[in-house]
């Protein structure tokens, strides 16, 4: 969590006084509403949704895309888990894309990976870094299909003029505990498309069916999980977004900063950007050995951020076998823990280098030295 004072804590003690807790049933109009049209001033997208976790914000997001058995999603083998585990909770498979040296995924593996069953790409703007949008986008074009940007760990930052989240057709943010914005645990889905919407409402809440948004739905209601806030997650979050844009600033002083002095290496290169709005900063290494030298926490060792880590994937085990989404794959998809070679090697000799927004200049100065 990057910042929280006073002001959540006086937001939080205005819901409790007012003793409404729900965002529903009375709570209309309330902290979560206001949070949501503040980011979609912000974001410049049409619709905002808050939930309760990023993984459901993506889960929300492969319903509204109308994503589900025989359906194949590609995914970078380099993300938390829960990416790969979305396409699988509505029962489409996720297939499995290398990254290139900038940690994102590797537009033309994406291209390798398109099946006549693909129907989505959900890249992942990893660790506050960005993909290369453009080319992703125009493959979505040419090959007629959707594009769920996962910017769970990209809160606020932008490509060329856009922030990310509001690119594609849909896009999910998380609010958690290590975001640059939290509430502890919560999410959201963006998206331009009220169809999008819609569905992503229906399925985030049971009893959609019985508010008061519920008379101009144009969709038939369908059954929904209960993935609703309440106005106290909402409160924390209005008051944490008037933060992010004094959060982000920080971050790119101080990015700016540490790229000025590791540039100088000789001993490894800073990991190249696909675009300037990139706010982390991370090195790779010219080998392997080299990478295992240099004692820096390396991205291959992130536990289940990467593919080979991801149990549930790699044995194909589901709640129940009935259920299983590979019963409805259209052809047989494995997994195997070397099926991305290019990913792992890359991950190998590249580490990441973390520094909060407000540390401070010169202290930060001396830890990049000691670095070079």
């Amino acid at each position: 969590m990057h910042e929280i004072g006073q002001n959540e804590i006086d937001a939080v003690s205005a819901v409790i006084a007012g003793k409404q807790f729900m965002r529903y049933r009375g709570g209309e109009g309330g902290y979560t509403e206001k949070f949501e049209a503040a980011m979609r001033g912000k974001l410049d997208v049409k619709r905002a949704l808050t939930v309760n976790s990023g993984t459901n914000a993506l889960v929300c997001a492969m319903v509204g895309l109308g994503l589900g058995p025989g359906d194949e999603v590609i995914v970078p083998a380099y993300t938390w888990v829960a990416t790969a585990m979305a396409p699988l909770l509505v029962g489409a498979v996720p297939i499995i894309a290398e990254v290139d040296e900038t940690l994102m995924i590797d537009p033309d593996d994406i291209e390798r990976k398109i099946t006549p069953y693909t129907k989505a790409i959900i890249p992942v703007h990893m660790g506050n870094r960005v993909c290369d949008m453009t080319r992703i986008m125009a493959i979505a074009k040419k090959h007629n299909l959707k594009v769920c940007e996962d910017a769970c760990q990209a809160v606020g930052l932008t490509y060329g003029n856009r922030r990310v989240g509001a690119i594609g057709d849909a896009g999910a943010f998380s609010f958690n505990q290590f975001k640059n914005i939290s509430c502890g645990e919560g999410g959201m889905l963006l998206t331009q498309d009220e169809l999008v919407y819609q569905r992503g409402l229906m399925f985030h809440d049971t009893g959609c069916f019985t508010r008061d948004h519920a008379t101009p739905m144009s969709q038939p209601f369908f059954p929904g999980f209960n993935f609703r806030v309440s106005e106290i997650q909402g409160a924390i979050l209005g008051e944490q977004l008037k933060r992010l844009d004094g959060i982000l600033a920080g971050l790119k002083e101080r990015k700016d900063l540490a790229v000025g002095i590791l540039s100088k290496s000789k001993r490894f290169q800073v990991t190249p950007e696909n675009d300037a709005g990139t706010l982390a900063v991370g090195v790779l290494f010219p080998d392997q050995e080299s990478a295992k030298e240099s004692k820096m926490g390396l991205c291959v060792n992130s536990g289940r951020h990467v593919y080979s880590n991801w149990e549930p994937l790699l044995n194909k085990s589901y709640c129940h076998p009935g259920l299983n989404p590979h019963l409805f794959a259209k052809r047989p998809v494995e997994y195997t823990p070397d099926m991305c070679p290019k990913t792992l090697d890359i991950l190998a000799r590249s580490a990441g280098i973390g520094f909060a927004y407000n540390c401070p200049l010169d202290e930060l100065k001396a830890k990049m030295k000691e670095l070079v």
